[in-house]
Parts: structure tokens; C-alpha cells; sequence
């Protein structure tokens, strides 16, 4: 896993892209992840789309917060009911795709004005920002389009060569997600995908004066250089990790297996010590870590075990100095803490606290360097950097600017770096590049000139009470010129799933919506993990109802407060957090005018008694085993969207799903969506008066993109078709 809590969470992590269900639907844009082709790159230092999450969110990349892929299981005795089967899902699927054909027509003009003017924010804010210079030895590194470039680090002159290219080496259509760079400088492994599979393949590069590819390894997830001609990596196979190998680039090339997980719960990755003194192989439940260390001047030795598993204890581990710093939520109260151990005496027994967090304050990441150790912090929405002094035993605080809801830590590969740099952001505030200084003791900002600032948009934090008095956090967006909130679009977003926070990067359709007169609004529900591992605990498995009841405070909050009203507000949510939406649009439909989603997961109850699907299993931890517990059986039905569709009056729905999605199955979609239009026709019939609301009920199945990825174009063409949906029910807006 990787060591900044985000990238050590992004190493080991999920979520989501991260992501079972989540990470950052990465991290879940919920409209979508518009990225510029300008640079896909997301892993330079640490950060898979499939691995363990720890800091910010624990659990596992491939997570992300999304739910899991569809396998067609069938024994050969029932090869009939099955091609049936298989009829009637074409046929509906083919219903699906010309009733969506049809209505997308009608959006044609809308589309294009809202499409026009999210490429100019994007040109406006986001498309000339740098792509990650990575500093290695006396080079420096970055990706774009594509092409992977290799710069002298005191070169002025802008002289670049080519290492590596997408389309030259014969990888047409796919985009590079991790890269790591040998120790040496020889060799370069990347990763490449393709946006429909979330499988990658590992590409070894030897890099001289004319790059060759060395070997291409296939159904890689992580991986690292223990030397400079040994390479670690996992396998996936049907959303799994749990084989770690090794394989050499010497003259006698071999690869062998090292390690095997056992139990499906767990999921392992790979991650090297900020130092490069240490391999781990760490293997992750949702609540649940062990670490294994791998000398990396010994690579060729067994496996060493840090500390055996123990049920609920999570910990991922860095060294320094002969120390392992050991990031955990071992010991009272289970929130994070960092401790330490020798190498010598790795035992639980032997850790030793170096730093507690303060109660409801989440450590969202972490990243260790030589004689420092910097902490992000979110404690009562403001986000706070802690920097502990290893030296003088001493540590800093500093509060960072109140309008950022988001970091983003850039990748500082050597240890020895006297300057840790990272960006700050919310949905409708661009990236701002700050740098922090630890000879200097204090916060830059970077190039300030270069992005314009919002200025026009206020944020409000709130704290509605939930069922059980419980304070739930609101994060609310709006336009400083807006008059008569209560009579302007609002738009809801909820997850609560997972441990994962709502993702509050920036996004280009989210400052054309404050733009354009709407309010938004985050609701930081329990299942969350905003306010840390308790927040996540207590909204999940029997407890999944209380992040219901946190969701219902929240809107009725605000339209208490003023902002919108139920016949102007429209909830969003992807992947698992379709769960809490689609219960709330079943429980109290009377809240909300639209619904809109995003590969939702719908069908809880069905999706965890299939245990031959690849991740229902391992989110036993999350959402329960209904098939050995008939409470936890009878408590997932009480909320699942899927079964608690009844004929009344429900908003408008609108869903996009992916007909290539590995983890949320088409089919269980395909069946809500039926249900659900069923329920809507028996109501209108029975009441039966004239000019009663009635409900559209819209699926749109991409036929390319996946839960964790789309193309630029994609991304695009699906948060119009969203935005079409969300101004034809809720506000009627000027795009002009």
C-alpha cells in the first residue's frame, strides 16, 4: 500500500479506483470523472485503482466505493433456463438502449450549449495545469498524452526525451496508470488499462538511447522495484489480489510466487518504504491488516511478518532510521494513531505512540520524509496540516485556508526532499498548488497568478440532527448573488459507504451549476468516513439504517434553512451510495423532485447472497452475511432500494450504468429499473387523476467506459445527459 495516508492510502488504497463498489467511481464524482486527455496519469508514486485504503479511507482501491462485477454462473443442467435468461437481458437491454436513443434526441440543443460551456471552464481552469514532475536522482519525469518524457533536472532549455509512448509501442487506446522507475534508472514498469477492463498490464521498459520493451506482464495490479533488476507485483484475477510475485531482469531471468493470501476477504498490494529500505506486502480487509517486510538488500530472502492479524486492527507501516512508523487504529479510542517500533521488534507489543489524533479529527493522509512526518487533518470541515519534527521532538499546526475541502499530495519520491508540495481544491474551486517548507517552517502558495480565483461562491458548513441526535456535517455551495434561495435548484450528493469521504475535488459542471443559479449541497453522512473510523463504523452492516436517517436530517434541514424546496431539489449518488439514495427516494419520496445515478448499487440483498461473485465475500464486512445471519438477512431488506419499491408517487429517476461494469451488475440494474416502472404505472392507475406528476424513469447503458474509468469524451457526453436530466426537472436555467 502507499504511505501517504491518501497515497499511503492510495498505495494501499480505495477505495476506490478505490475505490469494492468507490475511490475515488474514484472516489465518485458523481457526475461523473471529467478529466482532461491532456493527462491521465494517476499513480506516479503511489496510487492504484484497486488496493487498500488506510488513512483517509480504509479499504480497498479496487473499492472505491464500487460494487461488484457480474459473472453469469450456471451449472450445465440448467443450460436452458440460463439462454432464456440471457434472451430476455439482450432483449431488455436493447429496449433500454432505443428508449434512451429517443429521449437523448430531445436534449440535442441543451447538450450541446451545456457541453460548450464546460469545455470552456475546463480551458479556463483546469487544461493548462502542469502534468506531475517527479524528481528521481538527477532527472525529472512526467506523463502526458500518452508519452512518458525524462527531463534533466537543472535543464532550463526545455530538452525532453521520449521514454515510453502508448501508441508506438503498440498500446493503442489504452492510458497509463501507474509508473515506477528502477532504482537505477535502467528500467521503467508501467501500467496500462484500457477504460472498459478494469484489468492492467505491467510493461517493462529498458530505457536507453532507444527504449525497448523488456516484457509485458498481464493482470498486474501494484508493483515495485526491490533493486534495480528485481520487480515485485501482484496479480488480479475477477477483482482479486492475492499472489504476490517476483521476477528478475538479470541474465538469468526467473519469477517465482512469494506470497498467497488465503482468505477472500483480503485483498494485497504491493508498497516500498519512502526510504527504499523495505518492501511491505500488505494484505487488507475492510477492518482487518497484515504486513509482511521484504529487505530489499536481501530481496531474494522469505517474507518477514510484522504483526499477525488481528480481528478490527488496521496498520500500515513505513520505516526510518531502523524504525518502523507504523500508522494504525490499534488501542482506545480506534481511530488512527501513529506509533513506532524497532525492526528488531516488530510485535505489537512493542509499539510505541508518537502521535494521537483528537477526537473527530480525520486523518485524511499522510506522507513521511527524512526527519519530518506531515499530517493532513479535517476536523469540523477545515483542513489542518500537522507537521511532527522527528529531531526536536516538536510539532506544527497550521490551519489551511477555509474555502478548501480537498488535497490532493503531489509525489515526493526521495525522502530526503526538504519541500513537501500539494494542491488544494473543493467541487467548484480549482487546484491551488501549496508548498511547505521544513527549512523554512512555513506554507507557500504556488503561482497563485495562475488560476483565477472563485469569487463568487460562498460556502456554508451545518450540523443537522439525526434520528438519534447524532450531528451530521452539511457542506453547502452557492452563488454570493442568489436571491430567494428557497426558490432555486438544489442538488443533493450522498455516499456513506465504505469509510470513503464524498469527493470534493474540483469539477468543471459543478461551478457551471453555482454559475447558473443552483445550490449544492454534501451531506457527509455516517458509512462515511469524514469523521473518521467511528463515523464509518457506525453506518454499516446493522447499522446502515442510521446513514438513512442522517441523509432525511439533512435535507429536511435545508429546506428549513432556506435553501431550495423539495419540488426544486434533485439527490445524486454513485456506486454504493446508491444504496442510501434509493432507500430515501422508497422511504420519503415527497423530499425530492429528481433522482440521478451513477452505476448505482440498488440491489443489496440479491448482489450479497451470490457469493460466487467476486466481491461479495470480502463486503460482508460492509453490508453483512445474509446467508448465515437471517437478522442481518431481514435488516438488509428493510432498506435495499430493490426491495422496497412499492407503487406511489416517486421523483423522477435517472440512471447511467456501464455495460461493461466487473462490479455493479448490469442486471440487477436492468431489474430495479423495471420494478421501479411498474411501481409508478400501478400508482397513476389507481389514483387516476388528471394531471397527476407523473415520474420519468430514464437508463442510460454506456456501451464503453467502466465503473472506475471513462474517456474525456465519454465522461463529457454522460454529465451532459445528466444536466439535461437535472435542468429539465428541477430549474429551468439560462446556458446562455
Amino acid at each position: 500500500m502507499c504511505w501517504t495516508a491518501k497515497s499511503f492510502v492510495r498505495g494501499l488504497s480505495f477505495s476506490v479506483k478505490y475505490y469494492p463498489k468507490d475511490n475515488h467511481l474514484r472516489a465518485l464524482c458523481l457526475c461523473s470523472t471529467i478529466k482532461p486527455n491532456k493527462c491521465h496519469i494517476l499513480d506516479w508514486s503511489r496510487s492504484p485503482c484497486n488496493s487498500t485504503v488506510p488513512p483517509g479511507r480504509i479499504l480497498s482501491w479496487r473499492l472505491f466505493s464500487c460494487k461488484k462485477g457480474t459473472n453469469i454462473h450456471y451449472k450445465r443442467e440448467k443450460f436452458t433456463s440460463i439462454s432464456a435468461s440471457e434472451l430476455l437481458y439482450k432483449d431488455l437491454l436493447k429496449s433500454e438502449q432505443e428508449n434512451w436513443n429517443k429521449i437523448s434526441r430531445s436534449y440535442k440543443a441543451l447538450t450541446k450549449r451545456i457541453k460548450e460551456k464546460i469545455e470552456e471552464l475546463n480551458n479556463k481552469y483546469t487544461f493548462h495545469l502542469e502534468s506531475p514532475r517527479i524528481r528521481f536522482g538527477g532527472n525529472v519525469y512526467f506523463e502526458e498524452n500518452g508519452y512518458i518524457f525524462c527531463s534533466k533536472a537543472d535543464d532550463d532549455k526545455g530538452n525532453v526525451r521520449i521514454l515510453f509512448s502508448t501508441e508506438d509501442m503498440g498500446f493503442s487506446g489504452a492510458f497509463i496508470k501507474r509508473i515506477r522507475i528502477s532504482p537505477d534508472e535502467r528500467y521503467l514498469a508501467t501500467s496500462l488499462k484500457s477504460e472498459n477492463s478494469e484489468e492492467a498490464s505491467c510493461v517493462i521498459t529498458k530505457i536507453g538511447d532507444v527504449p525497448i520493451v523488456e516484457e509485458v506482464i498481464p493482470n498486474v495490479f501494484s508493483f515495485e522495484w526491490a533493486t534495480n533488476d528485481v520487480l515485485y507485483y501482484t496479480s488480479q484475477k475477477n477483482l482479486k489480489c492475492q499472489n504476490v510475485f517476483m521476477t528478475t531482469f538479470t541474465n538469468e531471468k526467473y519469477t517465482k510466487l512469494v506470497y498467497t493470501e488465503q482468505d477472500a476477504r483480503f485483498f494485497v498490494d504491493i508498497y516500498c518504504t519512502k526510504d527504499r529500505r523495505f518492501l511491505t506486502i500488505n494484505s487488507n480487509s475492510k477492518t482487518t491488516s497484515e504486513v509482511w517486510l521484504i529487505d530489499c538488500r536481501h530481496p531474494f530472502k522469505l517474507p518477514v511478518l510484522v504483526q499477525a492479524r488481528t480481528k478490527g486492527v488496521i496498520y500500515h507501516v513505513e520505516h526510518r532510521n531502523n524504525n518502523l512508523y507504523i500508522l494504525t487504529s490499534y488501542g482506545e479510542p480506534a481511530e488512527y494513531k501513529l506509533m513506532k517500533a524497532s525492526v528488531a521488534s516488530t510485535g505489537m507489543e512493542n509499539w510505541q505512540l508518537v502521535y494521537a489524533l483528537e477526537e473527530k479529527t480525520k486523518l485524511i493522509d499522510l506522507e513521511m520524509f527524512r526527519d519530518h512526518c506531515i499530517m493532513f487533518l479535517q476536523k469540523a470541515g477545515c483542513l489542518y496540516l500537522n507537521v511532527i519534527a522527528f529531531v526536536s521532538h516538536s510539532i506544527q499546526s497550521i490551519q489551511l485556508p477555509t474555502w478548501a475541502c480537498a488535497f490532493e499530495l503531489e509525489s515526493h519520491p526521495e525522502h530526503t526532499s526538504s519541500t513537501c508540495y500539494f494542491q488544494l481544491t473543493s467541487p467548484v474551486h480549482p487546484p491551488r498548488r501549496f508548498a511547505y517548507s521544513f527549512k523554512e517552517n512555513n506554507l507557500i502558495e504556488q503561482a497563485a497568478e495562475e488560476v483565477p480565483i472563485i469569487m463568487n461562491c460562498h460556502t456554508t458548513r451545518l450540523l443537522a440532527k439525526s434520528k438519534d441526535e447524532t450531528l451530521v456535517p452539511i457542506t453547502v455551495f452557492h452563488n454570493m448573488n442568489s436571491k430567494e434561495l428557497h426558490r432555486k435548484p438544489l442538488l443533493v450528493h450522498v455516499y456513506g459507504a465504505y469509510g470513503i469521504d464524498l469527493n470534493m475535488s474540483f469539477r468543471e459542471e459543478k461551478l457551471m451549476l453555482i454559475e447558473e443559479g443552483w445550490i449544492l449541497a454534501y451531506c457527509h453522512v455516517r458509512g462515511g468516513g469524514e469523521l473518521g473510523l467511528r463515523w464509518h463504523k457506525d453506518g454499516c452492516q446493522h447499522n446502515k439504517l442510521k446513514g438513512l436517517h442522517d441523509l432525511k436530517a439533512c435535507i429536511m434541514l435545508l429546506h428549513k434553512l432556506g435553501f431550495s424546496q423539495p419540488k426544486y431539489t434533485a439527490l445524486t449518488a454513485a456506486s454504493a451510495g446508491g444504496v442510501l439514495a434509493g432507500a430515501i427516494c422508497n422511504s420519503d419520496p415527497e423530499l425530492i423532485r429528481a433522482m440521478v445515478l451513477q452505476a448505482p448499487f440498488v440491489d443489496v440483498l440479491n448482489t450479497m447472497m451470490k457469493t460466487h461473485l467476486p466481491l461479495s465475500i470480502e463486503e460482508q464486512e460492509e453490508w453483512g452475511n445474509p446467508l448465515a445471519d437471517e437478522k442481518c438477512m431481514k435488516y438488509i431488506k428493510n432498506y435495499c432500494p430493490y426491495h422496497n419499491i412499492k407503487p406511489q408517487c416517486y421523483p423522477s429517476v435517472f440512471i447511467t450504468a456501464y455495460e461493461n461494469d466487473q462490479r455493479v451488475p448490469l442486471t440487477g440494474i436492468l431489474r430495479y429499473v423495471q420494478k421501479l416502472r411498474k411501481a409508478t404505472l400501478d400508482h397513476g392507475s389507481r389514483t387516476g387523476k388528471k394531471g397527476n406528476w407523473i415520474p420519468n424513469i430514464i437508463l442510460d447503458i454506456q456501451a464503453s467506459g467502466s465503473h472506475c474509468d471513462s474517456s474525456w469524451e465519454d465522461s463529457l457526453n454522460e454529465v451532459c445527459s445528466l444536466h439535461c436530466t437535472l435542468e429539465q426537472h428541477c430549474g429551468e436555467v439560462s446556458l446562455s
